[in-house]
């Protein structure tokens, strides 16, 4: 199971979890309580090593400016958080991950129709468009990863849940924030502990039919 670890604003917790083996590390550029600037960014970009996916998070911004960002700091992949189509940016040149809101069955209905190379499941939105805490009713999106390889699991995850929620979705990735926050901070123990929880899911008992 890979693992991306979104709101990195320190050298310390990149390190720290590229250490605990991460695959993907995320910096907010949109408006959020983790939003980075792009020269803080690049600072610890520099440091992280090459094969770690780099990844910023938009919500939509202009393609242009998101392209100058990706440049200037070296980012490997764009996450699309708003509204945006995710055609209209594909002259950056940049694998692209497009969050989808999942309320209900509905939403898993455009799924089809986008065209990015990773879909990325989340809870809905409340002040900020990501990193809210709160999870969805995962049984919506049952074991789609099994029929659709790239998709993205986020939404209220931390290291206690994260086993269930990859045996009910199977996805490709999981997508981490306030989960591994202890108030409002990165928490390093979290981190680790979420990351070997995830790729060591073990065997999990289904929810739905426990003490039936």
């Amino acid at each position: 199971m890979k693992v991306k670890i979104c709101g990195i604003r320190t050298v310390e917790t990149a390190l720290h979890a590229v250490q605990c083996g991460t695959d993907a590390l995320g910096f907010v550029f949109a408006r959020s309580k983790r939003q980075i600037m792009a020269q803080e960014a690049k600072n610890i970009i520099e440091t992280i090593p090459e094969h770690i996916w780099k990844v910023g998070v938009f919500v939509n911004e202009d393609s242009a400016e998101i392209k100058r960002i990706a440049e200037s700091v070296g980012l490997t992949h764009i996450q699309l958080h708003g509204d945006e189509v995710p055609a209209d940016y594909q002259s950056i040149g940049l694998p692209i991950i497009k969050a989808v809101s999942v309320h209900s069955p509905k939403d898993l209905e455009k799924i089809d129709a986008i065209e990015a190379d990773y879909i990325l499941l989340d809870s809905p939105p409340t002040e900020y468009r990501g990193g809210n805490g709160s999870s969805f009713e995962w049984n919506l999106v049952k074991a789609i990863g099994k029929s659709k390889k790239n998709i993205m699991l986020a939404g209220g995850l931390d290291p206690e849940n994260i086993s269930k929620a990859i045996a009910k979705v199977n996805p490709c990735m999981v997508d981490v924030s306030s989960g591994v926050e202890t108030n409002g901070e990165k928490d390093l123990t979290k981190i680790k502990d979420f990351i070997t929880n995830a790729k060591n899911p073990g065997e999990e008992e289904d929810y739905d039919n426990k003490n039936l």
